[in-house]
């Protein structure tokens, strides 16, 4: 199978049953897409593929076949971090750290589609992603900066 990962493609054989978790972290070394549950509950493993967030433990990779995959690695762009990053830096948005990826790949696809959300907005959309430490507040603050920064950006 031939796919795109952070703009880079990869013709890859893939056994049966391998997650497309399993192909980035172990066969790819894209280790910032944690491994949560394996269940497809926390959202630890959020990806963007084709331009979609998706829990890659769920994703089989053989399913991945021309698909184009987004990790947290390929987020940033020539030195400099995506804004959603900074936000979250800016807004200490991560206590552990271990939810953060997968925070940010989905809070990168929900600015996509709604670049100037409320706070109530930006909480549904982050439903499906469980962080154990910061209560949510500083992440929900990060994304709402985030979608600001965009803006000025114009992206």
């Amino acid at each position: 199978m031939t796919l795109t990962i952070n703009g880079d493609s990869h013709t890859l054989d893939v056994e049966p049953g391998m997650s497309l978790l399993e192909l980035l972290r172990e066969r790819l070394g894209l280790t910032g897409t944690n491994s949560g549950c394996n269940k497809g509950d926390c959202g630890a493993c959020t990806v963007l593929m084709n331009g979609r967030s998706v829990n890659s433990c769920l994703v089989l990779a053989a399913e991945c076949d021309g698909a184009e995959v987004l990790t947290i690695e390929g987020l940033a762009q020539g030195g400099k971090l995506h804004p959603v990053q900074d936000a979250f830096i800016e807004e200490g948005a991560v206590q552990c750290g271990f939810c953060t990826p997968g925070m940010i790949m989905r809070a990168v696809e929900f600015l996509k589609d709604n670049p100037a959300p409320t706070e109530e907005e930006a909480r549904a959309a982050i439903e499906g992603n469980i962080c154990r430490c910061t209560g949510y507040e500083r992440i929900v603050v990060a994304i709402l900066t985030a979608a600001k920064k965009l803006k000025v950006k114009g992206k």
